[in-house]
């Protein structure tokens, strides 16, 4: 008999998850990381008030960015049949995030964090997330998003740092017992450390290692198909993505060759699907 994991009401088939990604997880590279094993996969950070049309057909974790309550309830009646949770983003450490107000740079707006939450928490039955970084002010966030929020998500390293240098995984641990609810720990997960992460967290989460690579979640959960460049191109010409974000995939999808390098030289060439076919052998 499977092992049940949940957070809130919500049953997941394992507890590795793919990070959300602005630009990279698109609906094909979503469903590919699905495919292969992933437990849940986010969207990249969507505003509560766009227009844009979101194909949710992996019924993705939607993680929202904004700096007040706006359209939030509105946004999440629209789309809580299609998703599987909903996560606010306080972690974003970015230089539009810094300019906005938003991620990272609105921890200590506490007000207007806990409007957010409780307009989340009014429009959906769905569990929701929080994902935060390391700041002075995580331990404040911390009682507020016990009240609302089924599981908290630390990526554990200052805004200073971005994504650089090493995540403070004892910052992680000591938020994770201060709270009761389950945690998500993000930050150079990879599969050489996801085991002993799991033995400390509740879950993991990892971006950069699945780039170009969903075949990381196959083998961090026992299954041994392959996932490469033509499984994602055939689920990209299915739901019609753009040439351009067929392009950057590809790019991606060379880094586990030997001559990385040199392909990604000729896809930079590359101005028809036909030509990036030529150069990735699909």
């Amino acid at each position: 008999m499977k092992q049940e994991y949940k957070i809130g009401n919500l049953k997941l088939r394992n507890r590795v998850f793919l990070a959300p990604m602005a630009e990279m997880n698109d609906i094909a590279f979503r469903l590919l990381c699905k495919n292969a094993g992933c437990g849940l996969t986010y969207t990249g950070m969507i505003n509560p008030r766009t227009e844009q049309k979101l194909i949710l057909d992996d019924k993705p974790a939607i993680q929202l960015f904004c700096v007040n309550d706006v359209g939030v309830e509105k946004f999440i009646k629209k789309y809580d049949k299609k998703a599987s949770l909903f996560d606010f983003n306080l972690g974003c450490p970015s230089k539009v995030a810094r300019r906005i107000g938003f991620g990272a740079f609105m921890n200590h707006r506490f007000d207007d964090i806990e409007k957010i939450l409780i307009a989340m928490r009014r429009a959906t039955k769905k569990p929701i997330t929080i994902k935060l970084r390391k700041t002075k002010n995580v331990w404040k966030i911390l009682k507020i998003a016990e009240k609302y929020c089924d599981a908290v998500c630390i990526h554990p390293r200052t805004i200073q740092q971005g994504y650089s240098g090493l995540p403070d995984v004892e910052f992680a641990l000591r938020l994770k017992k201060k709270i009761k609810i389950p945690v998500i720990y993000s930050g150079n997960v990879n599969e050489k450390n996801s085991e002993e992460l799991l033995k400390k967290f509740d879950f993991v989460i990892t971006g950069r290692a699945a780039l170009g690579n969903p075949g990381i979640f196959a083998k961090l959960t026992g299954k041994k198909t392959n996932f490469d460049f033509s499984g994602y191109l055939k689920l990209a010409l299915k739901y019609k993505l753009y040439f351009s974000q067929i392009k950057l995939q590809a790019m991606n999808f060379t880094k586990a060759k030997n001559n990385a390098a040199e392909l990604r030289e000729k896809l930079v060439k590359c101005k028809t699907l036909n030509e990036i076919k030529k150069v990735m052998s699909v």
